[in-house]
């Protein structure tokens, strides 16, 4: 067995471990628990008391949290609810956020800014489909028509900016042409997949198999999903794409052929969930603290003040495309929606690392777009929770028994469905 030290990754566990347990102790404090967790991966860190250094141990159980967060979030696509008007207002959105994104890293490259404008673009056009989530759920609004379509845009966001990241800036060097021949060729093999466990969905002694086993120590539909995550992250390492871009395409797909859970398997996603966020995930955003060049941020007064405008371009990218909810939503859920959609850090964390390793982006830039992704999940969420609740609900709707808060605080009363995005 080779040498290996695992006290590091202790240190990195029990941080996880602290950090959701202290804002427990602290209700007032509200403070999303991803952010904790890398502010404290920094103190601990090389940038902080220097205690923990990433090491190998840490870097794979990391790499294991970033595909399972991007799985998790592929799993939260609802892709049948992507259709009709809602689709068609999500998509523009994320289009117009793209415009607005090249524009602004256009001119930040032209004022010497960033090294790479494209890069900067993708990374701003991200949203925090896990926070927006919770966001609506907090508010009320999970299953409203408003809630889908911010989810759909939030959704949309995800997958886009994975695409263009894959497409533009893989560690391969491939050129884009060729990128995507692989794209479509990996999105062959994924419909093949899918069709694939279709067909043995419907057959019955299969499915009553799983259903005898799903529960037992073979915990089967864990170990099947765990393993279409793994098929996909290799599929995408062998063509050359993003690896993170396996990992949501895997989430998707078992969101897809998933369709009767309520019925057989009402526990499964609660098992990855807390696989995934009681195991891995707090070790990929630990380490991202670990990693954060804080020396690199505070070097000079011009890194500085990149968090803010950095903080500023998140929400004209991503805010400003939201205009065009006006459509079928009051002025106040289009801000509200604005407010959301600016929040993003999983990816910015993602893109800034694959920058900083293809040296298109400097460590002090990356730390500076990082640190503009703790303060969007910090202010954005809160301000827009804070509109949302104080719109009064139209016609005394009854409220959602599954939009009850987790900190045991009266429900709160969803929005009667828009004619507009029926």
């Amino acid at each position: 067995m080779p040498d290996v030290s695992f006290l590091g990754l202790l240190l990195v566990v029990l941080a996880g471990f602290a950090a959701p347990l202290a804002l427990g102790l602290l209700p007032r404090l509200a403070l999303p628990a991803v952010v904790l967790e890398i502010v404290i991966g920094i103190v601990i860190g090389p940038s902080g008391l220097g205690w923990v250094e990433s090491d190998a141990p840490i870097e794979i159980l990391a790499l294991v949290g970033l595909a399972f967060l991007l799985f998790l979030a592929g799993l939260e696509v609802d892709l049948e609810k992507l259709k009709g008007r809602t689709l068609g207002l999500a998509s523009a959105s994320f289009l117009a956020s793209f415009a607005i994104a090249v524009v602004v890293g256009l001119a930040l490259g032209a004022g010497g800014l960033v090294d790479s404008p494209l890069l900067v673009a993708t990374i701003l056009v991200s949203t925090s489909l896990g926070v927006v989530i919770a966001a609506l759920k907090d508010a009320g609004h999970g299953h409203s028509p408003f809630g889908q379509l911010v989810l759909a845009a939030a959704s949309i966001a995800d997958v886009g900016a994975i695409l263009l990241l894959s497409l533009f800036f893989s560690r391969e060097s491939t050129g884009a042409g060729a990128k995507v021949v692989l794209l479509g060729g990996f999105a062959v093999l994924a419909l093949a997949v899918v069709l694939a466990l279709r067909r043995a969905e419907h057959s019955m002694g299969l499915s009553d198999l799983l259903v005898r086993l799903q529960d037992t120590t073979a915990q089967i539909r864990v170990r099947g999903a765990f393993a279409l995550l793994l098929v996909f992250v290799v599929l995408a390492e062998r063509l050359g794409v993003e690896t993170i871009l396996g990992a949501f395409v895997a989430g998707a797909i078992l969101s897809l052929i998933d369709r009767d859970r309520g019925m057989t398997h009402p526990e499964f996603r609660l098992k990855l969930s807390a696989i995934g966020f009681g195991v891995f995930i707090p070790v990929f955003f630990v380490n991202s603290g670990l990693e954060f060049d804080l020396a690199a941020l505070f070097a000079s007064s011009a890194t500085v003040a990149l968090v803010p405008l950095f903080l500023a371009a998140l929400l004209l990218v991503r805010g400003l495309p939201a205009l065009l909810y006006l459509k079928v939503a009051s002025a106040r859920e289009m801000a509200s929606a604005g407010l959301l959609q600016a929040t993003s850090l999983p990816f910015i964390v993602t893109g800034a690392q694959i920058g900083m390793e293809l040296s298109l982006i400097s460590r002090a830039v990356g730390a500076a777009l990082v640190g503009a992704g703790l303060l969007s999940v910090l202010i954005f969420p809160l301000a827009a929770l804070a509109l949302l609740r104080s719109g009064a609900p139209p016609n005394g709707a009854p409220a959602d028994p599954e939009e009850a808060p987790a900190d045991g605080t009266p429900h709160r009363t969803p929005q009667q469905p828009t004619e507009a995005l029926r």
